[in-house]
């Protein structure tokens, strides 16, 4: 590391380009910068970049990216100019070098960020539809019916459903950000959920997903993911999802369709 990195200071950056070029196009980073409106707000200096955003997946949360030395003056910035309020988090061993270079900050925990860069995985012959082809709502599958987003007469069912299932999803229907559900039914019934919430303009972010109790096993959570997972490629050019590193059958089931695995870190300032 150079003296030179370190006097220049932080400079905000004003645009999704200039957030582009100094990250190198850092997914994470991108996804927490989101549109830059609302809140939102990067910063570059040297070989880092910090990206911040108010109540994005329910939380105040600022990435970090680059080289530690750099890193640590940058978040030091954020979290003057933000709050201590807001949540660094990143790559695991950058965050957890940060945090012994910033005074009252401490580890949170950690889970995995997963990018798809582009189509999903050819689906397994449990998600394929009966004659191999696609219906107007995606694959027909087992369940004989076709993943397809849902209209807000079904948020209620899937609350219903997430509540049940999945009881700790940040993303539930009506909550800011969370732009829509889709879903697949199995006799009528809801099966399986998952969102497209909190996404940004070039990266659609996966959430929500949940499955029916009784209905588990038949790989339709597998289908909605890679079935909403496709879409927010084609719209967005990548999608991205967090999951719990203590869940390794989702982690397993993304990872078929696709998705890389992350392993990343938060930090919080004790008290706020």
């Amino acid at each position: 590391m150079t003296g030179g990195l370190l006097t220049s200071g932080p400079r905000e950056l004003r645009d999704l380009e200039e957030v582009r070029v100094a990250c190198g196009d850092d997914d994470l980073v991108m996804w927490t910068a989101q549109d830059l409106r609302g809140g939102a707000r990067a910063w570059a200096m040297g070989d880092a970049v910090v990206a911040a955003c108010p109540e994005v997946s329910r939380r105040d949360r600022v990435a970090v990216w680059g080289g530690v030395a750099c890193a640590a003056v940058l978040l030091r910035h954020a979290l003057a100019e933000l709050g201590p309020h807001y949540r660094p988090f990143g790559e695991a061993e950058l965050v957890r070098d940060v945090v012994a270079e910033v005074e009252g900050l401490e580890v949170a925990g950690g889970f995995s960020w997963m990018t798809l860069d582009g189509p999903p995985a050819r689906a397994l012959a449990l998600d394929a539809a009966p004659d191999g082809q696609d219906g107007p709502g995606g694959p027909a599958g087992a369940s004989g019916e076709a993943v397809r987003w849902l209209g807000p007469e079904a948020h209620g069912e899937v609350a219903a459903l997430l509540a049940a299932g999945a009881p700790e999803s940040y993303a539930v229907p009506g909550a800011p950000g969370v732009r829509r559900w889709a879903g697949v039914r199995a006799g009528g019934t809801l099966a399986a959920v998952a969102a497209d919430a909190w996404s940004a303009p070039t990266v659609g972010l996966l959430a929500g997903v949940a499955t029916a109790a009784a209905l588990r096993g038949r790989g339709l959570a597998g289908r909605v993911c890679r079935w909403v997972a496709a879409r927010l490629v084609a719209e967005h050019g990548r999608a991205a999802l967090m999951v719990d590193d203590d869940n390794p059958a989702a982690v397993a089931v993304y990872e078929r369709i696709g998705f890389r695995r992350r392993r990343v870190l938060a930090a919080y300032v004790p008290g706020t």
